[in-house]
């Protein structure tokens, strides 16, 4: 097997910018900017979710368009065929839809077994393959933007044809042999489509046309050393935007039932901790290089937060409890995830940078 040290590695910048090295403080600040203007603002939950693309509210929409156009104008689109190998596919594949989905079943049904919206809300969201966070976290972690690209779309293809199969069988077929209560959802594979379309297809189209027109019309250095730094804090802007938008929506159910909060965070705590730490130690097993290993963690351990609140308002109603375990996942995800990016950067250090032993 190849030594996991003599890999190159990817791109660390010198010196992170004030919003990168304060990062955490920036997300907790956002997150009781939140919970304070839905608190003081009386109905501002109703107005914000009042107009929507598709079945997210519009400025949740706009903040994640805003955080994945950055990332996607970053990929060198020319490159993406030498990204994927047998290997990262296999390994990818079976975490997001044979690990993942189980895992957050078995962890719903251990955790929640007095709490059945709670559960399918749970299930929903482990169903839901990450294809926008993901992004960034792996961006953050200096991670392989072509192979997190590649990921992404092969999720969204997944997603597509496998989602309502998935909610069949994890809501209805397996608790029935299991002798479990069974909940069922009735999704479409449109209703799923639309959702990648929207926040995977349109940021998409606009960093690859961005990256093609700009080189060809300023030059690679311009593009690479000018504007990519431009527009590169937009992400973490639209990020912050995005967790205040949430915050400010549930902020009163988050602060009014906050031991219903606690039952649902235990289980995704254990959810992203499993699958992030499980899949970065399976690769340093199998050799594979920094990049590459960090892409596969984190889109193994994220979710598509956007598809699963829009599939659980749509089955079960905005103020259902499988909504509000829906909104209550990214909630944890995303300061879970930052931690994570930080761990990530110390394992390269740890495992990666360090000379080789003899």
């Amino acid at each position: 097997m190849t030594d996991i040290r003599t890999e190159p590695a990817a791109e660390v910048p010198a010196r992170l910018s004030t919003l990168d090295r304060f990062l955490p403080v920036w997300i907790g600040l956002a997150m009781v900017t939140g919970i304070v203007l839905g608190r003081a603002i009386p109905d501002l939950d109703e107005t914000l979710d009042s107009v929507k693309i598709d079945t997210v509210s519009l400025p949740i929409a706009i903040g994640l368009l805003a955080m994945m156009y950055p990332v996607l104008a970053k990929v060198k689109y020319t490159r993406l065929g030498e990204s994927l190998d047998r290997r990262s596919l296999v390994m990818s594949l079976l975490l997001n839809w044979l690990i993942g989905p189980a895992l957050m079943f078995a962890l719903a049904w251990l955790l929640l077994p007095d709490l059945p919206e709670y559960r399918t809300g749970l299930i929903i969201v482990g169903l839901a393959r990450c294809i926008a966070m993901v992004l960034i976290w792996n961006d953050l972690a200096c991670g392989s933007r072509e192979l997190a690209a590649v990921l992404v779309a092969i999720n969204s293809l997944f997603q597509i044809v496998a989602y309502s199969l998935l909610g069949y069988f994890y809501l209805e077929l397996l608790p029935g042999w299991l002798g479990l209560d069974s909940d069922g959802i009735d999704v479409t594979v449109w209703e799923i489509a639309k959702s990648v379309l929207i926040f995977l297809g349109i940021p998409l189209l606009a960093g690859f046309l961005t990256r093609t027109i700009g080189e060809r019309v300023k030059g690679v250095e311009w593009y690479e050393e000018r504007f990519l730094p431009r527009i590169g804090p937009v992400a973490l802007y639209g990020l912050l935007f995005t967790i205040v938008i949430l915050f400010a929506l549930q902020g009163e159910r988050i602060t009014d039932q906050p031991w219903d909060v606690a039952r649902i965070a235990i289980p995704l705590l254990a959810y992203f901790g499993i699958m992030w730490f499980g899949s970065f130690a399976a690769g340093l097993k199998m050799g594979l290089p920094y990049e590459r290993n960090t892409s596969i963690a984190f889109t193994a351990a994220g979710n598509n937060f956007e598809l699963a609140i829009a599939v659980s308002i749509g089955v079960f109603g905005v103020t259902s409890g499988q909504a509000l375990a829906g909104v209550v996942g990214p909630l944890i995800e995303v300061p879970v995830l930052v931690a994570l990016v930080y761990v990530s950067l110390w394992a390269k250090r740890r495992y990666y940078d360090a000379p080789a032993t003899p």
